[in-house]
Formats: structure tokens, sequence, C-alpha cells
């Protein structure tokens, strides 16, 4: 915890230099913040509002009502948790998955008799894999959203096919390499008793309709926001407790821009000359592999979005590449523990829950779906390309 204070202050104190200095431009700042600003309030307000839904037993409701569903088979039980995983990447982000679903996942597979690590490794690929589908899946998809000025709806129009196989193909490994652990049956375990039904209905009506909000074409900080203070009002009303400050996430939002004010200042002094000349192309098979697979690259050496930020360049504003770029950043990091915050975040949660992964095992697992995954979408990106 100290060590991720001390790294969080170290760059907000460069960031504030760079800006101070005039290092980074102003009006490259400027244009940086109508960027940047809206997307921190998004993230922000849809952390608030994951850990009051987790808070109101929404999660653990689902988990235990898929549990049931499956009826002791396990495949089906392992083909809906798959399911659970997209849908909540989709909606919610992959920070969701990764830190709220992950032990609800957990806990069922130990309520049900099964082994934990084929569900813990499902959860954050399919995490990181799974952010393809919607602006709001992942921060890198709301930068790539504003850069293109596309809907929502538009945004789903061209990314669909490479989501879906983005999903496909992880399930398909890890089913395979775990379908011992993944096939016969176990014992239904039993719903856990719901604290306040009142506050958990009123989480499930502030879920449909902040659903439909995002997809409509509106800013999608401005509905976020109204979702959290709904839901902060209904748990401070229902549980007479005050939500702790707490919920929102400080050191990642200072840390993020940081990072943003870092990469625009190189790119704005052209100290990333050489690597926009190592992705530059058109929209051939080739050009699109060799983006969508530099930026896998680069995600796992340094993390995705720096990644993102430093090829958004190369691929200027044309909407094949643009997803190429993302294919690489969403989907490629499943090798090194830093290439993604989610995760990071994932194997905190997996620890204090008792159930430690060792990054070997992990990176030699992501290093075969992230090549296959990220081939397998940009292959679909082609035959299906944007307009």
């Amino acid at each position: 915890m100290t060590t991720g204070r001390t790294l969080t202050a170290a760059a907000v104190v460069a960031a504030a230099v760079l800006l101070v200095t005039g290092a980074l431009p102003l009006r490259e700042a400027l244009l940086l913040a109508d960027r940047a600003v809206p997307v921190l309030v998004f993230v922000a307000a849809m952390t608030v509002v994951t850990e009051l839904l987790e808070a109101a037993g929404l999660f653990h409701r689902v988990a235990y009502g898929v549990a049931r569903l499956a009826r002791g088979r396990t495949l089906v039980l392992w083909a809906l948790a798959a399911a659970l995983c997209v849908v909540t990447t989709a909606l919610f982000s992959l920070d969701t998955t990764a830190v709220l679903l992950t032990p609800v996942l957990v806990v069922v597979a130990r309520a049900c008799g099964l082994p934990v690590r084929p569900f813990a490794l499902l959860c954050i690929m399919l995490a990181n894999t799974a952010s393809l589908f919607l602006p709001v899946s992942n921060l890198t998809n709301l930068l790539a959203q504003h850069r293109l000025a596309w809907s929502p709806v538009r945004f789903v129009g061209a990314a669909w096919l490479p989501a879906i196989v983005a999903c496909v193909v992880p399930v398909v490994v890890l089913t395979l390499l775990h379908r011992r652990a993944v096939t016969g049956r176990y014992g239904v375990p039993d719903t856990r008793p719901l604290a306040d039904p009142v506050l958990l209905r009123i989480s499930q009506m502030t879920v449909v309709v902040l659903m439909v909000a995002l997809v409509s074409g509106m800013p999608v900080w401005i509905p976020a926001v109204a979702a959290a203070v709904v839901l902060l009002v209904a748990t401070t009303r229902r549980t007479r407790v005050i939500p702790s400050p707490g919920l929102v996430p400080w050191r990642i939002l200072l840390l993020t821009g940081a990072l943003f004010v870092a990469v625009e200042t190189v790119h704005a002094r052209g100290l990333d000359a050489g690597l926009q000349a190592a992705a530059a192309g058109g929209r051939d098979a080739g050009s699109l592999a060799v983006l969508a697979g530099l930026a896998a690259v680069s995600a796992n050496v340094a993390n995705n979005l720096p990644a993102y930020l430093l090829l958004e360049p190369a691929a200027g504003t044309d909407a094949a590449r643009l997803l190429a770029l993302l294919i690489g950043v969403n989907v490629g990091p499943l090798i090194t523990p830093w290439a993604s915050l989610a995760t990071m975040l994932w194997h905190r949660r997996l620890s204090t829950l008792g159930e430690p992964v060792g990054w070997g095992g992990f990176a030699a697992t992501g290093a075969l779906i992230a090549v296959l995954t990220v081939s397998a979408g940009t292959l679909a990106l082609v035959l299906v390309p944007p307009a």
C-alpha cells in the first residue's frame, strides 16, 4: 500500500512539473483536459456504482442464481460463469469484473466444491478480452470513441465481431486446458439470504435505467454520476450509514491523470517518432496485424493505457486502425502482471482470499490466449471492417 502511494505521489509530482514548466504546452494541456476529465469522472462514478451494487448484494445474488440455474452440471455452470464475466465486463468495465466478480466466483466455486483456479483465470481473461463491446467496457474504448465522435450504438456496430471472437477464443482455450475440472457434477449451494431486499430492488432498477442511458448517446459520465447519487442516497437512507469517500478510487484517478500528462508530453515533444514509424500503415491486413501486435507487446512491456495513448497518433482517425489498436491493448495484456490494472487488482483480491496464482503459470496461459485472441480478433476485423 505504501509503495502504491509513493508511486502515485511521484507520478503526480512529475506531471505537475511537466505542466508548470511548460514541457506540455498549454494548448495541448487544454485539449488533453477536454478528453480526459469526462473519462476520469465516469471512472470515478462507475466505481462508486459498482461498489454500492456489491454492498447491496447484487453480484452475489446473480452468481448464486447462476449456480442454481446450472442444476449441478459443472460445464453448464462454467458456460454461465463465462457469460456473467462477459456481461459484467461489457456493461460495467473490466475492473469491475476483476475486483467484484472475482471474489464472487471464488466463493461460488468453493460452495460448489469445485477447483477455484479455472474460474479465477476465466474471470481475469474475460475481464480483459471482453472489454471490446461497449465504450464503457474499457477506458481505452472511451478515448477511441471520443476521437471518432461515435455514438455507443455505432461503436458496437463496428466492434461486434472482434468482440465476440475475443470472448470465444479464451473460453475455448481455458475449457480445453481445464477440461477435467469443468466437467462432471457438483452440489447446488443454498442462496445466501439478503440483508436488505428493498435496497437490492432499488439497485436492480438503477442498473436497468443506467444501462439504457449509457447507450443513449448522451455523454456517459452524466448517467454514471446520476446513478452514483441515487445509490448513495438509497444506501444512506436504508442503512443509516454514510458511505466512505474511500469508495472513489482517488489513487487510480491521480495515477491515470499523471499518465495522461506524461504520454501527451512525449507526443507533443516528438519523442515517440520511432514508435509511430513502426506502427504506420494503412487498412490492409498486414498493417492492421502489425499495429495490433505492436499494441499488445507495448501493453505487456508498459501498461495498456500508456500503450494506447502512445500509439493512438499512429492509428489516426481511421476506424479500422483504431479498432486494431484497441484489440491489441484490450485483448493483449494477459502476460505480465502490470500490463493491465485489472490484472493487478485481480491478483490482489485472490491473495486476500487465500487463492494466490503464480505469475509463471499465469504468463504461460496468458501468452497462449493473447497470441490466439489478438490474431483471431484482427482477422475478424479484416473480414468485417468498419465503414
